[in-house]
Formats: C-alpha cells, sequence, structure tokens
C-alpha cells in the first residue's frame, strides 16, 4: 500500500504543478501586418530595431490550446525524486515536458468525464493536500533551526570529536610476480630513479603514468598488506622487499609523512544538514505533541486498554480457510 501511497503523491505534486502555473497566463493577439507603402513612395527606412529580450517565462509545449510554460517545469521538477531535483533543468527537461504533456491530456480527459466529483477522488485530494501543506510546512520550520551560524556550530564540534590521523605520501611500482619486483628493487639500489621504472614497468597504468605516485592516503584508503607495509616506512624509505596483495607485487617508496588536516566545513555540510534536520523534525514533532491531545485506538477501533477482538480466519473464494500466511523475511 506504501508505495502506491508515494506514486499517487508524486503523480498528484506533478499534476498540481502543471495545473496551478498555466492557470493564470494571458493569450496575446497575433500583431497585424504592417500596411504596404503606396506604389508611387519607396518605402520608409525602418530604424535598425533592439534584440527583442527573451520572455522570463516562455512557453514550451501547447496542449490542444493550452501552454506549458518553463516555470511549470521547474516546480514540477521539485517532485521528483531527490537525485534529480538539483540537476540542471536542461537535462531533464526532455523527459520532464513529456511527462508533463501526459499529465495535462490525462487531466483534461478526467474533467471532461466529472472524475473531480466522484467521492474516492475527493478523499485522495484531502490525503495529498494534506501531504503537501505538511511537507511544505515541516520545511519551512525546519530551515528556522538550521542556520548558517548553527552549522558552523556543529562542525566544530564534530572536529573536536574527530582523532587526527596520520596520512602517508607514496609511490609504487606494480608487477605481476615477486621476481619481476625484486629484479625492479636491485635496479632502484643501484641508483635508477623510481619515476622512471613505475612509468616503464608499473602495470598500474594510472599510476604508472605519474611516476608511480599514489598521492595523500589514510591507511583505511588501501586494501591491508599495501597499508600495513606503506606505514611502516619512514620518509623517504623504499620497502626492503615485494609487497603481495591481491592485485600483483608492489615495490613501495613514502615520499612523506603528515597528520592529515581535518575535513572543510564544505565537506561535511551535507553531512550536518541532514543531521541537523532529522534533529529539528522530531524536536518539532515533540513541541506539537507536547500540547496536543491524542488517544489511539486498536486496529478493530476499541480502545487501547480493551482487549481487540480476535481477527476472523480468511477464507478463499470457496469458503475454506486460507493457509496461514509464512513469516515476514528478516
Amino acid at each position: 500500500m506504501l508505495p502506491c501511497l508515494r506514486l499517487l503523491r508524486v503523480v498528484s505534486l506533478v499534476c498540481a504543478a502543471v495545473t496551478v502555473c498555466g492557470l493564470a497566463q494571458a493569450q496575446q493577439s497575433p500583431a497585424q501586418p504592417p500596411a504596404k507603402p503606396p506604389a508611387a513612395q519607396a518605402p520608409a527606412q525602418k530604424p535598425p530595431q533592439a534584440a527583442q529580450p527573451q520572455p522570463k517565462d516562455p512557453v514550451v509545449a501547447t496542449v490542444n490550446g493550452q501552454s506549458i510554460y518553463l516555470s511549470e517545469l521547474e516546480i514540477a521538477q521539485q517532485a521528483l525524486p531527490a537525485q534529480y531535483r538539483n540537476v540542471p533543468l536542461q537535462s531533464v527537461f526532455p523527459a520532464l515536458l513529456e511527462r508533463i504533456i501526459n499529465a495535462k491530456l490525462v487531466v483534461a480527459d478526467a474533467k471532461k468525464n466529472k472524475a473531480d466529483a466522484d467521492p474516492a477522488y475527493k478523499k485522495r485530494m484531502v490525503f495529498v493536500e494534506e501531504q503537501v501543506i505538511q511537507d511544505y510546512w515541516l520545511t519551512k520550520e525546519v530551515s528556522k533551526r538550521i542556520t548558517p551560524e548553527k552549522m558552523q556550530e556543529r562542525y566544530q564540534e564534530k572536529l573536536k570529536s574527530m582523532p587526527a590521523e596520520e596520512e602517508v605520501h607514496a609511490r609504487h611500482i606494480l608487477v605481476a610476480t615477486e621476481q619481476e619486483a625484486k629484479d625492479l628493487l636491485a635496479e632502484l639500489k643501484k641508483g635508477t630513479a623510481f619515476d622512471k621504472l613505475a612509468r616503464e614497468k608499473s602495470t598500474d597504468k594510472a599510476s604508472g603514468a605519474e611516476g608511480g605516485d599514489l598521492g595523500w592516503f589514510k591507511r583505511t584508503d588501501m586494501v591491508k598488506e599495501f597499508s600495513d607495509a606503506a606505514f611502516n616506512l619512514k620518509k623517504g624509505e623504499l620497502s626492503d622487499t615485494p609487497v603481495k596483495t591481491q592485485f600483483g607485487f608492489h615495490v613501495i617508496k613514502v615520499e612523506d609523512r603528515r597528520q592529515a588536516p581535518p575535513p572543510s566545513f564544505e565537506e561535511l555540510s551535507e553531512q550536518i544538514r541532514e543531521e541537523m534536520g532529522r534533529e529539528a523534525v522530531g524536536h518539532f514533532f515533540d513541541q506539537l505533541r507536547s500540547t496536543a491531545k491524542i488517544e489511539k485506538f486498536n486496529i478493530d477501533g476499541s480502545k487501547v486498554d480493551a482487549k481487540p477482538a480476535a481477527p476472523a480466519a480468511p477464507t478463499t473464494p470457496s469458503g475454506i480457510p486460507a493457509p496461514a500466511l509464512p513469516n515476514p523475511p528478516k
């Protein structure tokens, strides 16, 4: 049932957006063609016209003479799943326009058949209206509680709870066999440049093109065998023996070590916003409940302190009791 309700909500929101945005747009009459000059006179030289500004809310389609405006697509985009709301409108424009065209056709057909007078429709509209106003009001109330200043405070609190981590800046050369790695170590000890051998010999072509450079990484960023070896080396040291991992055999050189810089506010801002949003919603519900009179009843409508009536055994169309349902999977 819940997936159906969610689908109803999205479809209704899109349809509502389509309907609301197209109501108040006025249509202009086509301009009359200019009168032709008399045959005996040469046409007067027209002054150059300035470029006409583009309309702020252009018509992007018409359906049976009814205009669809760009603003309708902008509103309808906000009813899409989260991953589509913040992408440029241009990237979802074709598919969204087709959806709104279909919605216009469905709405027109439903009204022609007086679907809006159906009691079932009216009951659903009450539900949809409650969902829309709930989302609108929660968003407005929560936004009051998530200010830039409060987000900065939460960021500083997070930094205090994050222990400093060590990072290493390393290079590596990856080969298929242990003997190849040993041969590389021998060449390096003779003075051959690490970056030269990495470009020529490493099967890791991405880092090989950079002279084997892996940049800065934390211990948990690499597989255990590689990290253990790299973090046991000092600045400037080379691994004494090949390091075996699931990818092959590595020769590792540590260029530098440091304490990792803390994550920036920008890196954590979305996480902080979501965290504070959940807390704000919970606090707002608590605030509303604290002054409300709430009574709960059992599924059969009886009082909670009364024992609910035992449900009748479900039957098949033939009247035979249906088999018990299995326990839901965990």
